[in-house]
């Protein structure tokens, strides 16, 4: 199948704002909802559910923000009960992040779904057009800003 640019941008403008509209309507659990969690937080909160503990510095480059940006976050968040925090047992100056787990159940029911909507979406993708989708997304944002 072959799609001009012109069809593809008239089905990308209608699609865009239900997908934006969608995550807009899915509301955090209730535990969660008095917290007002910015998207910053989701990013965080889903690098962890996917990826398991990570350490502040790991997040800091995986969010594209610096690591005391990532520890106001995370200081917010662990006072809140939301995350945990710990030594590295090897590095003493390195903290491990982890979600506390009375939420993981919570986070995963909120933000997995949208993990294993992508998955259903990408994996019969191949690499190279997996790399292809994302590199379009990321220059659709950079030509907004």
């Amino acid at each position: 199948m072959s799609t001009s640019a012109d069809a593809a941008i008239r089905t990308l403008l209608l699609l865009m704002p239900r997908l934006v509209g969608r995550a807009k309507r899915t509301p955090p659990p209730p535990e969660l909802a008095p917290l007002n969690l910015a998207p910053r937080h989701l990013s965080l909160l889903s690098y962890l559910l996917l990826d398991g503990a990570l350490g502040v510095n790991e997040l800091a480059a995986r969010l594209e923000v610096a690591p005391t940006t990532v520890s106001l976050m995370v200081g917010d968040l662990s006072r809140k009960g939301v995350l945990l925090r710990r030594e590295d047992d090897t590095d003493r100056r390195r903290t491990i992040v982890s979600i506390a787990p009375e939420h993981h159940a919570a986070i995963d029911g909120w933000l997995g779904r949208s993990a294993a909507a992508w998955r259903v979406a990408l994996e019969p993708l191949t690499a190279d057009q997996r790399e292809l989708l994302v590199s379009t997304l990321l220059t659709f944002e950079k030509a907004l800003g």
